[in-house]
């Protein structure tokens, strides 16, 4: 019986371990935000957690993609019959009075199977209090393991 206490203690040690701060959970509600939008292809939703005049990077085979998040919402938000969704795992996430970074590798999905992945980077800034992505940019690859 005292095995199975400490190896229960043992694993809400490890789930506290991995759970994020407040702050941190704070700086990846935008981030999860911009996802829904993404996946609702809602241009209004993309944009909203976004700093105006956002922009996002896009490396793609050694050759960056510059665009604005208008651009980009504008371009995702076309209506179409597949179903698009971006999940990250594992972020990393650094925090400095009002700057805040998310470095995350990430799966996109496009109707349920993997269709790229790569590393998001995310630059955050704290704006009345409030957490907002000013940039993204972004590795994308088909050779996902």
């Amino acid at each position: 019986m005292k095995k199975i206490a400490l190896f229960c203690a043992c694993l809400l040690g490890t789930s506290a371990a991995v759970a994020g701060t407040p702050e941190e959970d704070a700086v990846l509600a935008p981030v999860q935000a911009f996802f829904a939008g993404l996946s609702a292809r809602d241009a209004a939703a993309m944009k909203a957690p976004f700093l105006p005049g956002g922009s996002m990077v896009l490396m793609r085979n050694g050759k960056p993609g510059q665009m604005t998040i208008e651009q980009f919402a504008e371009r995702v938000s076309k209506p179409g019959t597949t179903k698009i969704e971006e999940k990250i795992h594992d972020p990393l996430i650094r925090i400095d009075n009002d700057l805040a970074v998310v470095w995350a590798p990430f799966d996109f999905y496009v109707d349920g199977k993997v269709d790229h992945c790569g590393t998001d980077l995310f630059n955050m800034v704290k704006k009345d209090g409030t957490w907002m992505i000013a940039g993204i940019a972004d590795t994308g690859k088909k050779d996902c393991r």
